[in-house]
Formats: structure tokens, sequence, C-alpha cells
């Protein structure tokens, strides 16, 4: 159980439900860091004092500077400010819930100075887990995951062999538009991409449910954390979002995790673990929801799971290059530069055309996840 957390990514949904989880249970916040949303940060600070505040968005730091006069805290900007928080002594965990690569070095930085990551940060392990889950190893380092779906396998993994595990059952929502095809999705709009029936969550990660994009991370990621071959995972769309996901064991035993669909839950077990202490959520009543289904995901629909399972297979830099292309192409259909279909046909042209590399440092991440973007804009721009 961590005494401080230092938050990156604070004003969106993980980071402000990670700060009432600390108040709770008396965890010092000693850092916060966002990427665009000035005031939502100060006000925050005013309320936690941390020591530390960063904004990302270096353009705004003359913004904060003003904002957070007299407050007390040392003001960062940048990818600087963000690793500076990282590896600063006053951090005890690092949860880093930014969204995108940029949460990767911060990542990096905090797992060299030796600090736990409490990780929402999907990217991290997706475009450079070889790295990652290295590094954490070579300093026996643990990654609490709060992905609801990485947190419930690992919870179902507490108390087993590891070396007894057979395969784990990832579950998805199905996000807005499960049964649909691609002639119904022809004309989507953005703000009905937006409209997930189960999370609140920021746009780029609704986007990414609504394309299952985001299941097709958390296969990467999951084949990082708990050392899976690709054959080992299985996506199960449970429109309900109860069961969080399943492990089955050798002896064909499933061993799941519920609750209701509230991101508090693995937020608090990723800070408090291996304590569990009462969550300020709902508890989960079976009958008021009677029914939970499961089906199949539609591989042919949905280009974006489709291609992440392929780049997970692939290994080396294709990951990299699959998430630089999503990042690309869902900021593009945001700003309604591209239909929604397009950017599963993005990702996928991306990865054809973009031969897969060893990935041996940061560096090559970065190169992979740049090639990707340039990709993906000079096919938007022809």
């Amino acid at each position: 159980m961590t005494n401080s957390v230092a938050i990156l990514g604070s004003t969106g949904s993980i980071g402000t439900q990670a700060i009432e989880v600390a108040q709770k249970h008396g965890i010092r916040v000693t850092a916060l860091a966002a990427n665009t949303k000035v005031d939502a940060l100060v006000q925050q600070a005013r309320e936690l004092r941390p020591e530390l505040l960063c904004i990302a968005d270096e353009s705004r730091y003359p913004a904060l500077k003003e904002a957070a006069a007299g407050l007390g805290c040392r003001l960062l900007a940048g990818m600087d400010g963000l690793c500076e928080i990282a590896q600063h002594e006053s951090t005890g965990t690092l949860l880093n819930s930014v969204v995108g690569m940029v949460g990767l070095l911060p990542t990096l930085t905090a797992i060299g100075a030796n600090k736990p990551i409490a990780l929402a940060n999907k990217e991290t392990l997706v475009a450079g887990g070889a790295l990652v889950m290295q590094a954490a190893a070579d300093r026996g380092l643990p990654i609490y995951p709060i992905d609801s779906e990485h947190s419930a396998i690992f919870q179902c993994l507490q108390g087993n062999k590891r070396s007894q595990l057979k395969k784990i059952i990832l579950t998805a929502s199905g996000g807005p538009f499960f049964g649909k095809t691609k002639a119904d999705l022809q004309n989507t709009t953005v703000e009905q991409a937006l409209n997930h029936p189960n999370w609140s969550m920021g746009n780029k990660i609704t986007i990414d449910s609504a394309t299952l994009m985001n299941k097709g991370l958390e296969f990467i990621e999951a084949r990082w954390l708990f050392d899976l071959e690709p054959d080992q995972i299985e996506i199960v769309v449970h429109r309900q979002s109860v069961l969080h996901s399943a492990v089955v064991y050798q002896d064909e035993s499933m061993i799941g995790q519920m609750g209701v669909p509230d991101m508090k839950i693995p937020i608090q077990y990723a800070l408090l673990y291996p304590e569990r202490l009462p969550c300020p959520t709902k508890p989960l009543s079976l009958t008021d929801y009677g029914t939970l289904t499961f089906a199949k995901p539609d591989y042919e629909t949905f280009d974006c799971l489709t291609a992440c399972i392929e780049a997970s297979r692939t290994g080396g830099s294709a990951p990299a290059i699959a998430n630089g292309a999503n990042e690309a192409a869902v900021a593009a259909f945001l700003a309604r530069k591209i239909p929604f279909l397009r950017i599963g046909e993005l990702v996928k042209a991306t990865l054809r055309e973009i031969p897969s590399a060893p990935l041996t440092c940061y560096d090559d991440v970065v190169a992979a996840d740049q090639a990707a973007r340039d990709f993906v804009a000079a096919q938007i721009a022809s």
C-alpha cells in the first residue's frame, strides 16, 4: 500500500477518480500533471497542495504560472516536467493516466528511479512493452494495472500458480456499435462514436472503444503484463461490463472478477495492493442486472481489433506502428477530416506499408511511432 502518489493526467477521468481514492484512504498526492486544462489543474492544486505541478502543453505554461501564483508549488512543463515528476524524491507510486505514446518516457524514467507504477496508460506497453517489462524486471519493480480488464486478471491470478494458467478471457463492452456492420457505420458521426454505453472516458479512448482499437491495445498490453502468447488471450464481448475479465487454469476452472463498471475499484486496488478496504463506489447487485450476456467479437467489421492482434503476432515495432497510426487517425476523425471507417483502414494500411523492426531502445519506439504518423498524414493529405 503506497503512502504517496504522483498523478500524471490528473484532470482526466482516471486522474480525478484516483484523487478521490487517495483522499478517502489518506494517501498524500505529491504531484499533479495535466495536458491542457490549467484551471482544473490549479483547482486540484488548491485542494491538495502538491509539491509539483506540471502542464504538459508547454504553450500553456504562462497561464499556469499566473493561475498558480501563491500556491507554493514548483511549476513544470512539457515532457521534461512529466519525467521530473516521475523520478522526484517525493513520488512514492507514479500513477500514469496520460493518453497516448507520451506516457512511455515518464514510465521508463520512473522505473529507472525505482518507483512502482500504477499504469492506466496502455500505450506505454503497446509501444514499448519489451523495454518497460525488462526494465521493471531488472529492478524488481511492480507494475500495477489500472485498466479494469487487466486489474481483473491481476486479481484473479492472486494465490494461484502462474505456471498453471492456461489462458485469459479479456472482456469487451463492444462499444456503441455492437452488432453494426460496415455498411451501417458508413456515415457515423463523431457524436455517435463518443456515446459509450457504459463508461465515461476521454474522447480518444472513447473513439478507441467505438472502433474496438481499445480492446486491441489491451490485447497487446495483456500479453506484456502477464507474459502470454497471443493464442492464450480470448476476447469476449460482454455488454454489461460486470465481469471485468477472467482467467482459465489448466484444470479448466475459470475465475473471474466482477463489480459495477466503476474505475475507482481497479484504481484503489493498484494503490492499496494487497489491501482491500471500503471503496467509494456502489455495490454490485446481480439480481438488479438479472442477465449477463457474452458474444464473439466481429473481427470483420472492426478492423482495428484485427490489426492489433496481427501486430502482436508480428512483434518488434509493429504494435508501436499500429498505435501511432491509430493516434493520428483518431485525431483526424475527431477533427472531422476523415470518416469513421477510415480509422481502421489507415491502421491496417500503415502496418502493411511500414515493416516491423526490432526495438532495442526508446529511440526505436519513437522512430516507429513517427513513421506511422507521417504515413497516416500523407494518406490523409493525398
